[in-house]
């Protein structure tokens, strides 16, 4: 394809790889009643420049920032790739933040123009110039475009590729400048997968916004695959899509692997057989859950994936002497990062630090929690890990999700890991309450395994059973699904504000 270009220019949207004919399908977009339709490499690569000649022809200066602001569709990514093309940096914000939030990050920010979808266009309509996907008039997609020839600008390695904004669970969300060669580079530490993913399709069903599908579409496109792309996740959906697509690779956050796992209609019924391999992250596994995942996708191989948004998607990796990964291990550090575990007892437990090439520059406009979190090239994570006898890394819980109890630190990751281990628990929850005499409680909230009855106190004693007594669950909740973050995360903040309504004191 003549208009393609390889990574190696230094422009990130040119990652697309120049070896895929520009009449092969590129994406698949999955629409929310479960319709598609395939985009060729050819018309994306035609668009995204199309959309390059139009940012460049308005004459905004190289670096500025372009807002886009929508759920998932395959404009979202033809914009994403034209922006960078132009010299410009993408901000892809939250579809799911209240306005105030997204006026912050607009200034914040410093966008310049915006790509929005119908159903957001009010919140930027009147701050910013758009074009608007969905729209039929002169600021409509279609009628931005300028088709032609463009070449993209030459990026020097430290300029900026992109800029993402942390969920903001503790307060206003944070901005993180990403790099055109930290990416380059990150996207290339996962070069190990292209035979399963060249020319095959790949699942695709998290928000652009987060890292975890933004950064899947990008390997993808240097990887040669088929980005099959859901607008919009449901569980039903996401079984429909592998099977009438014939997914061989699944990407995920572990929220949607545990809820298609309760679609047992749906997936009995369903001829998954296509399924090579299920990579999921961006949030803690469970053995439990692996199990059921091992059930539903018998011939796949699973992984566990790590990595934040300052330091990227690529912490860990297969272990260099070809042992088997555990099931809920993150893996062996990858090729190129360096990784160290601070403050523990041990020196095979601690706060992970980790240091890469696709590290940030530093939060945008916060030079004071930069200093605190980046020092020396070093970003303290805020997770604590354990490292076991063969090097593979394991998550233990978040430092600041950890809370004392009568003098010990409990974690609650680790206690869901233990209340996940019954059998009638299908996903568990674990969040603080303040008590006068111990500080803070353990509470839970579980979602049952249809069809298997269990009670509060089996619970109870299910964790006093098997752990230690000071972090079982002082009350257990039961609810039909547990409340999901913008990022399919679990909610834990909304979690906490709920349990100090549902629990009651002892007097």
């Amino acid at each position: 394809m003549s208009e393609m270009r390889a990574a190696e220019t230094g422009n990130l949207g040119d990652i697309l790889d120049p070896g895929v004919p520009a009449e092969r399908t590129l994406i698949i977009d999955v629409r929310e009643d479960g319709s598609s339709e395939a985009i060729t490499a050819g018309a994306f690569d035609a668009d995204a420049n199309a959309v390059a000649r139009a940012l460049s022809a308005r004459g905004f200066k190289r670096g500025a920032s372009v807002a886009i602001l929508a759920n998932n569709r395959p404009d979202y990514l033809i914009a994403y790739m034209g922006i960078m093309r132009a010299g410009l940096v993408p901000v892809p914000i939250s579809s799911r933040l209240g306005a105030d939030t997204i006026a912050f990050i607009l200034q914040d920010s410093s966008c310049v123009f915006a790509f929005v979808d119908g159903e957001r266009r009010a919140m930027v309509e009147g701050r910013l110039p758009l074009a608007d996907f969905d729209g039929a008039e002169a600021d409509g997609f279609e009628a931005f475009l300028d088709a032609g020839p463009f070449t993209s600008a030459t990026m020097r390695s430290e300029e900026w590729a992109t800029i993402l904004y942390t969920s903001g669970s503790t307060g206003r969300p944070k901005g993180v400048p990403l790099t055109h060669g930290g990416y380059l580079w990150a996207t290339g530490v996962f070069e190990h997968m292209r035979p399963i993913a060249h020319g095959q399709p790949v699942l695709v069903a998290a928000p652009l916004f987060h890292m975890n599908a933004l950064f899947y579409s990008k390997l993808l496109f240097r990887l040669g695959a088929i980005n099959v792309l859901m607008r919009r996740f449901t569980a039903r959906g996401y079984i429909r899509a592998i099977e009438e697509h014939r997914c061989v690779l699944l990407t995920s956050v572990p929220t949607m692997l545990a809820l298609v796992a309760k679609e047992k209609e749906a997936l009995a019924s369903a001829d998954l057989s296509s399924v090579r391999m299920v990579t999921t992250g961006s949030a803690p596994v469970t053995q439990g859950l692996m199990d059921k995942i091992k059930e539903i996708f018998p011939g796949a191989e699973t992984s566990v994936s790590f990595g934040t948004t300052e330091s990227g998607p690529v912490a860990f990796g297969p272990h260099p002497q070809g042992l088997r990964r555990p099931d809920t291990s993150l893996g062996y550090p990858s090729p190129g990062v360096e990784v160290r575990l601070v403050g523990g007892e041990t020196p095979d437990e601690g706060v992970l630090h980790i240091r890469t090439q696709a590290m940030m520059p530093g939060y945008l406009n916060l030079p004071d929690i930069t200093a605190k979190r980046l020092q020396d090239g070093w970003y303290d994570t805020g997770d604590i890990m354990r490292r076991d006898e063969n090097g593979f890394y394991f998550f233990v819980g978040r430092a600041d999700d950890m809370f004392v109890c009568g003098g010990e630190n409990i974690y609650p990751g680790e206690v869901e890991k233990l209340l996940e281990r019954h059998p009638a628990v299908h996903q568990a929850a674990v969040v603080p309450v303040p008590d006068e005499v111990k500080g803070q409680l353990p509470v839970a909230y579980v979602v049952r395994v249809p069809g298997q009855p269990v009670s509060e106190e089996d619970i109870k004693q299910f964790a006093l059973s098997h752990g230690p007594a000071y972090a079982h669950p002082r009350a257990v909740f039961f609810i039909e699904e547990l409340p999901l973050a913008g990022t399919n995360k679990i909610d834990r903040k909304a979690l906490i504000a709920r349990a100090a309504k549902d629990f009651t004191p002892r007097s």
